[in-house]
């Protein structure tokens, strides 16, 4: 598996989520830079096949998810706790997972990203829903 990955700070959160996601999977880490720079950058890598995932890491995590949102192919979903990520993925078909690296605690995040990689595919039940975000 091969993960994009992007962050505009450092901590003790990014770094738990940084080690979890070397633990179980290539990690691209996408230079420091603005962050709807990186943000784009993760959305294009997971977009053009170069990832199968992204994981986009700020402050709420919400302006990083709206940047890799507006990558043609991504759907990036900002989740809280393990249930909003696992179902991100199963009934929405996110690729990206948007994180606050300041309002997560470590162990939180490191759940959160594996809810979200634990998901092997969206709900064949959703697949008429997901058909209709695609082309937006």
């Amino acid at each position: 598996m091969r993960i994009a990955f992007g962050a505009d700070d450092d901590n003790e959160c990014v770094q738990a989520v940084l080690e979890h996601l070397r633990s179980v999977a290539e990690v691209a880490v996408q230079p420091a830079s603005r962050w709807p720079e990186f943000a784009r950058a993760v959305g294009e890598a997971v977009a053009g096949g170069d990832a199968d995932f992204g994981v986009v890491m700020c402050w709420t995590g919400t302006g990083t998810t709206i940047a890799a949102n507006k990558v043609v192919g991504v759907r990036a979903a900002l989740a809280w706790e393990p249930w909003i990520a696992a179902n991100a993925r199963r009934w929405n078909d996110a690729n990206v997972l948007g994180l606050s690296l300041k309002r997560l605690a470590p162990d939180v995040a490191v759940e959160c990203v594996r809810a979200f990689l634990d998901v092997e595919s969206y709900d064949a039940d959703e697949a008429a829903d997901i058909d209709l975000i695609r082309p937006l």
